[in-house]
């Protein structure tokens, strides 16, 4: 397994980072911090939300496809909101230039509570 740096600095909702991932946190992969800052800033909480990319493009009612100029990512992306999970802060690597706007991410948060209610308005 590769040796892992601490988190430089702290993340922050709606930001796009690089993570340890898959199931012996091997795997490097793209994701969104989503959880408030509240808990991403806490030095008590050891673990974010998040929500990983995939390069595997679906359309849905709990997934987004975004476009390289919205994420600076190599190309178009996904995020299935019904694969929101923890993290541990130390599996974060590093943040990546952009961060989603606030309209995105109360788009997020929609296909977030429409992964678990299917009433959610939106």
């Amino acid at each position: 397994m590769a040796s892992r740096a601490p988190v430089v600095r702290a993340p922050k909702r709606g930001e796009i980072w690089t993570a340890y991932l898959g199931a012996r946190g091997e795997a490097r992969h793209w994701v969104l911090i989503v959880s408030l800052d509240a808990r991403n800033l806490s030095e008590h909480a050891q673990s974010v939300l998040v929500i990983p990319f995939s390069s595997s493009l679906a359309e849905g009612p709990t997934t987004l496809v975004l476009q390289p100029g919205e994420t600076a990512l190599p190309g178009p992306s996904c995020l299935r909101a019904h694969f929101i999970t923890t993290l541990a802060k130390s599996q974060l690597i590093a943040r990546q230039p952009r961060a989603l706007s606030d309209r995105r991410m109360r788009e997020i948060c929609i296909l977030i509570r429409r992964s678990f209610d299917p009433d959610a308005l939106g």
